[in-house]
Protein backbone atom coordinates (compact mmCIF):
# COMPACT_ATOMS: atom_id res chain seq x y z
CA UNK A 1 0.00 0.00 0.00
CA UNK A 2 1.16 3.63 -0.20
CA UNK A 3 0.83 7.75 0.93
CA UNK A 4 -1.19 9.88 -1.41
CA UNK A 5 0.71 13.38 -1.51
CA UNK A 6 -0.77 16.28 -3.32
CA UNK A 7 1.95 19.12 -3.23
CA UNK A 8 0.95 22.56 -4.28
CA UNK A 9 -1.80 20.63 -7.63
CA UNK A 10 -2.74 22.66 -9.59
CA UNK A 11 -4.96 22.12 -12.76
CA UNK A 12 -5.58 25.23 -15.20
CA UNK A 13 -7.72 24.49 -18.03
CA UNK A 14 -6.58 26.15 -21.68
CA UNK A 15 -8.39 29.45 -22.07
CA UNK A 16 -9.30 29.31 -18.30
CA UNK A 17 -8.93 32.48 -15.71
CA UNK A 18 -8.70 30.29 -12.72
CA UNK A 19 -7.91 27.09 -11.61
CA UNK A 20 -10.38 23.95 -11.53
CA UNK A 21 -8.01 22.69 -8.78
CA UNK A 22 -5.54 25.17 -6.95
CA UNK A 23 -2.90 24.50 -5.00
CA UNK A 24 -3.94 21.44 -3.64
CA UNK A 25 -2.28 20.14 -0.40
CA UNK A 26 -3.90 17.32 0.77
CA UNK A 27 -2.41 13.87 2.22
CA UNK A 28 -3.97 10.39 2.10
CA UNK A 29 -2.59 8.21 4.51
CA UNK A 30 -2.05 4.77 3.59
CA UNK A 31 -4.85 2.73 3.57
CA UNK A 32 -6.83 5.50 4.23
CA UNK A 33 -10.19 5.95 2.51
CA UNK A 34 -10.67 9.61 2.14
CA UNK A 35 -13.64 11.17 0.35
CA UNK A 36 -13.47 14.49 -1.28
CA UNK A 37 -16.93 16.03 -1.51
CA UNK A 38 -18.48 20.01 -2.78
CA UNK A 39 -21.06 21.25 -5.15
CA UNK A 40 -21.06 20.54 -8.51
CA UNK A 41 -17.63 21.82 -10.30
CA UNK A 42 -15.69 22.58 -7.32
CA UNK A 43 -12.39 20.53 -8.89
CA UNK A 44 -13.19 17.33 -6.76
CA UNK A 45 -13.22 15.16 -10.23
CA UNK A 46 -10.51 16.99 -11.60
CA UNK A 47 -8.24 16.21 -8.46
CA UNK A 48 -8.80 12.75 -9.02
CA UNK A 49 -8.11 12.49 -12.35
CA UNK A 50 -4.99 14.67 -11.57
CA UNK A 51 -4.18 11.25 -9.51
CA UNK A 52 -5.04 9.28 -12.17
CA UNK A 53 -2.99 10.77 -14.91
CA UNK A 54 -5.98 11.83 -17.13
CA UNK A 55 -5.52 15.41 -16.32
CA UNK A 56 -2.53 17.14 -16.48
CA UNK A 57 -1.27 18.65 -13.45
CA UNK A 58 -0.35 22.52 -14.73
CA UNK A 59 1.85 23.18 -11.16
CA UNK A 60 2.79 21.00 -8.37
CA UNK A 61 3.12 17.63 -8.26
CA UNK A 62 1.80 14.65 -7.00
CA UNK A 63 3.15 11.57 -5.23
CA UNK A 64 2.24 7.84 -4.40
CA UNK A 65 4.29 6.86 -1.80
CA UNK A 66 8.07 8.29 -2.26
CA UNK A 67 7.52 8.01 -5.97
CA UNK A 68 6.58 10.75 -8.13
CA UNK A 69 3.92 10.38 -10.32
CA UNK A 70 2.96 13.59 -12.28
CA UNK A 71 4.40 13.02 -15.34
CA UNK A 72 3.66 9.44 -15.17
CA UNK A 73 1.82 7.85 -17.59
CA UNK A 74 -1.81 6.18 -16.32
CA UNK A 75 -0.79 2.64 -16.63
CA UNK A 76 2.39 2.83 -14.55
CA UNK A 77 0.65 4.73 -11.62
CA UNK A 78 -0.49 1.25 -10.01
CA UNK A 79 -3.92 2.69 -9.26
CA UNK A 80 -7.55 1.25 -9.97
CA UNK A 81 -10.23 3.10 -11.29
CA UNK A 82 -14.10 2.37 -10.70
CA UNK A 83 -16.20 4.77 -12.90
CA UNK A 84 -19.34 6.56 -12.48
CA UNK A 85 -21.40 4.19 -15.57
CA UNK A 86 -19.25 1.23 -14.52
CA UNK A 87 -17.71 1.05 -17.63
CA UNK A 88 -18.24 -2.96 -18.46
CA UNK A 89 -17.60 -4.83 -21.74
CA UNK A 90 -21.13 -6.07 -22.86
CA UNK A 91 -20.02 -8.77 -25.23
CA UNK A 92 -17.80 -10.24 -22.25
CA UNK A 93 -18.44 -12.26 -19.26
CA UNK A 94 -18.07 -11.41 -15.66
CA UNK A 95 -15.32 -13.49 -15.21
CA UNK A 96 -13.70 -12.09 -18.33
CA UNK A 97 -14.68 -8.15 -17.75
CA UNK A 98 -12.89 -8.60 -14.07
CA UNK A 99 -9.74 -10.68 -15.58
CA UNK A 100 -9.33 -8.21 -18.40
CA UNK A 101 -6.72 -5.61 -17.29
CA UNK A 102 -4.65 -8.67 -16.34
CA UNK A 103 -5.03 -10.32 -19.25
CA UNK A 104 -3.90 -7.46 -21.08
CA UNK A 105 -0.90 -7.44 -19.19
CA UNK A 106 0.07 -11.18 -19.63
CA UNK A 107 -0.70 -12.35 -16.55
CA UNK A 108 -0.58 -16.01 -16.99
CA UNK A 109 -4.34 -18.10 -16.91
CA UNK A 110 -4.16 -19.40 -13.83
CA UNK A 111 -3.31 -16.56 -11.94
CA UNK A 112 -6.18 -14.96 -13.31
CA UNK A 113 -8.70 -17.27 -12.23
CA UNK A 114 -7.83 -17.03 -9.03
CA UNK A 115 -8.02 -13.96 -8.46
CA UNK A 116 -11.23 -12.87 -10.55
CA UNK A 117 -12.06 -15.83 -7.80
CA UNK A 118 -11.15 -14.63 -4.84
CA UNK A 119 -12.46 -11.24 -5.76
CA UNK A 120 -15.80 -13.06 -6.25
CA UNK A 121 -16.07 -14.75 -3.54
CA UNK A 122 -15.19 -11.47 -1.78
CA UNK A 123 -17.88 -9.41 -3.49
CA UNK A 124 -20.53 -12.28 -3.43
CA UNK A 125 -20.01 -12.64 -7.53
CA UNK A 126 -19.41 -16.21 -8.22
CA UNK A 127 -22.62 -17.20 -9.13
CA UNK A 128 -22.38 -14.56 -11.69
CA UNK A 129 -19.32 -15.06 -13.02
CA UNK A 130 -20.26 -16.61 -16.66
CA UNK A 131 -23.21 -14.42 -16.88
CA UNK A 132 -22.84 -10.77 -19.50
CA UNK A 133 -23.63 -7.11 -17.94
CA UNK A 134 -27.22 -7.06 -19.61
CA UNK A 135 -28.08 -9.53 -17.22
CA UNK A 136 -27.10 -8.19 -14.01
CA UNK A 137 -28.69 -5.59 -12.41
CA UNK A 138 -27.19 -2.09 -11.39
CA UNK A 139 -25.82 -3.03 -7.93
CA UNK A 140 -24.45 -6.02 -9.61
CA UNK A 141 -22.66 -3.99 -12.31
CA UNK A 142 -21.14 -2.08 -9.64
CA UNK A 143 -19.46 -4.62 -7.81
CA UNK A 144 -18.28 -6.50 -10.90
CA UNK A 145 -16.66 -2.92 -11.11
CA UNK A 146 -15.05 -3.05 -8.23
CA UNK A 147 -13.96 -6.87 -8.59
CA UNK A 148 -12.15 -5.55 -11.81
CA UNK A 149 -10.38 -3.18 -9.34
CA UNK A 150 -9.82 -5.28 -6.90
CA UNK A 151 -8.12 -8.42 -8.84
CA UNK A 152 -5.43 -5.80 -10.55
CA UNK A 153 -4.14 -5.35 -6.58
CA UNK A 154 -3.57 -1.76 -6.80
CA UNK A 155 -1.45 0.73 -4.27
CA UNK A 156 -4.82 2.87 -5.01
CA UNK A 157 -8.37 2.77 -5.47
CA UNK A 158 -9.90 5.73 -7.04
CA UNK A 159 -13.37 5.73 -7.08
CA UNK A 160 -15.76 8.74 -9.17
CA UNK A 161 -19.38 9.00 -7.75
CA UNK A 162 -19.55 5.22 -8.37
CA UNK A 163 -22.88 5.13 -6.31
CA UNK A 164 -24.89 7.83 -8.60
CA UNK A 165 -26.49 5.47 -10.91
CA UNK A 166 -28.34 3.46 -8.12
CA UNK A 167 -31.49 3.93 -6.70
CA UNK A 168 -31.58 5.78 -3.43
CA UNK A 169 -31.89 2.15 -1.30
CA UNK A 170 -29.55 0.33 -3.34
CA UNK A 171 -27.00 3.14 -2.76
CA UNK A 172 -27.12 2.86 1.24
CA UNK A 173 -26.97 -0.54 1.39
CA UNK A 174 -23.89 -0.40 -1.86
CA UNK A 175 -21.77 2.24 0.01
CA UNK A 176 -22.18 0.18 3.09
CA UNK A 177 -20.81 -2.93 1.49
CA UNK A 178 -17.93 -0.34 0.02
CA UNK A 179 -16.76 0.97 2.86
CA UNK A 180 -16.47 -2.72 4.65
CA UNK A 181 -14.71 -4.19 1.47
CA UNK A 182 -12.20 -0.77 1.91
CA UNK A 183 -11.34 -1.84 5.24
CA UNK A 184 -10.91 -5.17 4.42
CA UNK A 185 -8.51 -4.83 2.14
CA UNK A 186 -6.51 -1.90 3.45
CA UNK A 187 -6.29 -0.27 0.38
CA UNK A 188 -5.50 3.86 0.39
CA UNK A 189 -8.68 5.28 -1.72
CA UNK A 190 -9.07 8.11 -3.11
CA UNK A 191 -13.27 8.65 -3.01
CA UNK A 192 -15.24 11.55 -4.85
CA UNK A 193 -19.03 12.50 -4.34
CA UNK A 194 -21.37 15.65 -4.30
CA UNK A 195 -23.45 13.62 -1.67
CA UNK A 196 -22.24 15.17 1.50
CA UNK A 197 -24.31 12.27 3.51
CA UNK A 198 -22.04 9.58 1.71
CA UNK A 199 -18.96 11.41 2.21
CA UNK A 200 -19.59 11.49 6.18
CA UNK A 201 -20.90 8.31 6.20
CA UNK A 202 -17.97 6.36 4.39
CA UNK A 203 -14.82 8.02 4.84
CA UNK A 204 -12.08 8.29 7.37
CA UNK A 205 -11.85 11.79 6.68
CA UNK A 206 -13.69 14.21 4.29
CA UNK A 207 -12.01 16.81 2.24
CA UNK A 208 -14.15 19.53 1.45
CA UNK A 209 -13.72 21.70 -2.11
CA UNK A 210 -15.24 24.85 -3.19
CA UNK A 211 -14.25 27.06 -6.57
CA UNK A 212 -10.94 24.03 -6.74
CA UNK A 213 -10.14 25.15 -3.07
CA UNK A 214 -9.64 23.27 -0.28
CA UNK A 215 -11.82 24.55 2.48
CA UNK A 216 -11.45 21.93 4.99
CA UNK A 217 -10.48 18.10 6.26
CA UNK A 218 -11.52 16.41 9.04
CA UNK A 219 -13.15 13.50 10.76
CA UNK A 220 -17.10 13.69 9.74
CA UNK A 221 -17.68 14.16 13.15
CA UNK A 222 -15.28 17.15 13.14
CA UNK A 223 -16.52 18.45 10.02
CA UNK A 224 -20.03 18.74 11.74
CA UNK A 225 -19.21 19.75 15.01
CA UNK A 226 -16.47 21.98 14.11
CA UNK A 227 -16.91 23.69 10.16
CA UNK A 228 -13.89 25.99 9.55
CA UNK A 229 -16.15 28.43 7.81
CA UNK A 230 -19.55 29.77 6.69
CA UNK A 231 -19.20 26.67 3.53
CA UNK A 232 -18.37 23.98 5.07
CA UNK A 233 -20.97 24.84 8.01
CA UNK A 234 -23.79 25.00 5.48
CA UNK A 235 -22.83 22.09 3.24
CA UNK A 236 -22.35 19.55 6.01
CA UNK A 237 -25.65 18.22 7.55
CA UNK A 238 -28.84 17.24 6.61
CA UNK A 239 -31.10 19.03 6.67
CA UNK A 240 -28.64 22.37 6.73
CA UNK A 241 -27.20 24.66 9.39
CA UNK A 242 -29.62 27.71 9.82
CA UNK A 243 -27.15 30.58 9.19
CA UNK A 244 -27.74 34.53 10.06
CA UNK A 245 -26.21 37.72 10.13
CA UNK A 246 -26.40 39.81 13.19
CA UNK A 247 -25.86 43.30 14.39
CA UNK A 248 -23.60 43.64 17.21
CA UNK A 249 -24.72 46.32 19.49
CA UNK A 250 -23.29 46.25 22.94
CA UNK A 251 -22.94 42.55 24.80
CA UNK A 252 -25.80 41.28 22.49
CA UNK A 253 -26.06 40.27 18.58
CA UNK A 254 -29.39 41.45 17.24
CA UNK A 255 -31.40 40.51 14.36
CA UNK A 256 -34.96 41.85 13.16
CA UNK A 257 -36.13 38.65 14.73
CA UNK A 258 -34.15 38.26 18.11
CA UNK A 259 -31.39 39.08 20.14
CA UNK A 260 -28.82 36.98 21.72
CA UNK A 261 -26.15 37.04 24.60
CA UNK A 262 -23.02 35.66 22.99
CA UNK A 263 -19.77 34.74 24.95
CA UNK A 264 -17.22 38.34 25.34
CA UNK A 265 -14.17 36.57 23.47
CA UNK A 266 -16.91 36.38 20.80
CA UNK A 267 -18.13 39.40 20.56
CA UNK A 268 -14.28 41.14 21.26
CA UNK A 269 -13.27 39.07 18.15
CA UNK A 270 -16.39 40.40 15.66
CA UNK A 271 -16.56 43.93 16.89
CA UNK A 272 -14.11 45.51 13.89
CA UNK A 273 -17.24 44.11 11.03
CA UNK A 274 -20.12 45.11 13.74
CA UNK A 275 -21.47 42.26 12.43
CA UNK A 276 -21.25 38.42 13.50
CA UNK A 277 -22.22 35.33 11.36
CA UNK A 278 -24.14 32.89 13.67
CA UNK A 279 -25.33 28.83 13.08
CA UNK A 280 -27.17 26.68 15.00
CA UNK A 281 -28.20 22.97 13.67
CA UNK A 282 -32.04 21.94 13.91
CA UNK A 283 -30.84 19.51 16.71
CA UNK A 284 -29.40 22.74 18.51
CA UNK A 285 -32.82 24.34 18.86
CA UNK A 286 -35.26 23.99 21.62
CA UNK A 287 -39.28 24.96 21.86
CA UNK A 288 -39.23 27.52 24.75
CA UNK A 289 -41.72 30.28 25.89
CA UNK A 290 -42.72 33.65 24.92
CA UNK A 291 -40.01 35.64 26.69
CA UNK A 292 -37.38 33.42 27.06
CA UNK A 293 -33.87 35.07 26.64
CA UNK A 294 -32.05 34.18 23.56
CA UNK A 295 -35.59 33.03 21.96
CA UNK A 296 -36.99 34.24 18.83
CA UNK A 297 -40.62 34.11 17.42
CA UNK A 298 -41.03 31.53 14.04
CA UNK A 299 -44.21 30.76 11.98
CA UNK A 300 -44.33 26.91 11.58
CA UNK A 301 -45.04 26.30 7.52
CA UNK A 302 -44.32 22.80 7.18
CA UNK A 303 -43.69 19.70 9.93
CA UNK A 304 -41.98 16.67 8.58
CA UNK A 305 -43.00 13.64 10.70
CA UNK A 306 -40.62 11.09 10.69
CA UNK A 307 -41.10 8.91 13.38
CA UNK A 308 -38.54 9.05 15.70
CA UNK A 309 -38.20 13.07 14.74
CA UNK A 310 -39.95 15.91 13.34
CA UNK A 311 -38.41 18.61 11.63
CA UNK A 312 -40.17 21.89 11.69
CA UNK A 313 -39.41 24.33 9.11
CA UNK A 314 -40.24 27.78 9.86
CA UNK A 315 -40.16 31.38 9.23
CA UNK A 316 -39.30 33.97 11.31
CA UNK A 317 -41.69 36.61 12.88
CA UNK A 318 -41.32 40.19 12.66
CA UNK A 319 -39.48 40.27 8.72
CA UNK A 320 -36.50 38.33 10.25
CA UNK A 321 -36.61 36.12 6.99
CA UNK A 322 -33.54 38.57 5.02
CA UNK A 323 -31.42 37.61 7.99
CA UNK A 324 -30.64 34.15 7.29
CA UNK A 325 -28.74 32.55 4.98
CA UNK A 326 -31.57 30.22 4.55
CA UNK A 327 -35.09 30.56 3.52
CA UNK A 328 -36.22 28.97 6.71
CA UNK A 329 -35.49 28.18 10.18
CA UNK A 330 -35.12 24.09 10.56
CA UNK A 331 -35.50 22.52 13.49
CA UNK A 332 -35.53 19.18 15.12
CA UNK A 333 -38.42 18.54 17.46
CA UNK A 334 -39.71 15.92 19.54
CA UNK A 335 -42.45 14.69 17.28
CA UNK A 336 -44.68 13.94 20.43
CA UNK A 337 -44.32 17.88 21.04
CA UNK A 338 -44.15 18.87 17.40
CA UNK A 339 -46.49 22.07 16.52
CA UNK A 340 -48.60 22.24 13.86
CA UNK A 341 -48.14 24.34 10.78
CA UNK A 342 -49.36 27.55 11.24
CA UNK A 343 -48.76 27.72 14.44
CA UNK A 344 -46.22 30.81 15.98
CA UNK A 345 -43.71 29.12 18.15
CA UNK A 346 -40.51 30.53 20.05
CA UNK A 347 -37.30 28.89 19.27
CA UNK A 348 -34.15 28.75 21.53
CA UNK A 349 -30.71 28.04 20.41
CA UNK A 350 -28.46 25.64 22.86
CA UNK A 351 -25.85 27.63 24.60
CA UNK A 352 -23.49 25.16 23.43
CA UNK A 353 -24.78 24.43 19.93
CA UNK A 354 -24.47 28.19 18.11
CA UNK A 355 -21.50 28.29 15.90
CA UNK A 356 -19.97 31.56 15.40
CA UNK A 357 -18.16 33.07 12.04
CA UNK A 358 -16.43 36.15 10.89
CA UNK A 359 -18.93 37.92 8.83
CA UNK A 360 -15.91 39.15 6.39
CA UNK A 361 -13.81 36.60 6.22
CA UNK A 362 -16.40 33.28 6.89
CA UNK A 363 -13.76 32.19 8.98
CA UNK A 364 -14.67 30.14 12.31
CA UNK A 365 -14.49 31.73 15.45
CA UNK A 366 -13.73 30.26 18.30
CA UNK A 367 -15.73 30.51 22.04
CA UNK A 368 -11.56 31.84 23.02
CA UNK A 369 -12.38 34.04 20.62
CA UNK A 370 -9.62 32.83 18.10
CA UNK A 371 -10.02 33.03 14.39
CA UNK A 372 -9.59 29.26 12.65
CA UNK A 373 -6.91 29.75 9.65
CA UNK A 374 -8.23 28.49 6.29
CA UNK A 375 -6.95 25.41 4.93
CA UNK A 376 -4.08 25.32 2.83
Amino acid sequence: MATVTFDQASRLYPGAVTPAVNALNLEIGDGEFLVVVGPSGCGKSTALRMLAGLEEVTSGRILIGDRDVTHMAPKDRDIAMVFQNYALYPHMTVAENMGFALKIKGTPKDEIAKRVQEAAKILDLEQYLERKPKALSGGQRQRVAMGRAIVRQPQVFLMDEPLSNLDAKLRVSTRTQIASLQRRLGITTLYVTHDQVEAMTMGDRVAVLKDGLLQQVDTPLNLYDSPGNVFVAGFIGSPAMNIGEFTIEGDKATAPYGSMTLPEPVLNAARADGKITIGFRPEGLDLASEGTPNAFPVNVDIVEELGSDAFVYAEPAAGGASALRTENVIARIDPHDAPRKGDRVWLKPKEDAMHFFSTSTGQRITEAGELVAPAG
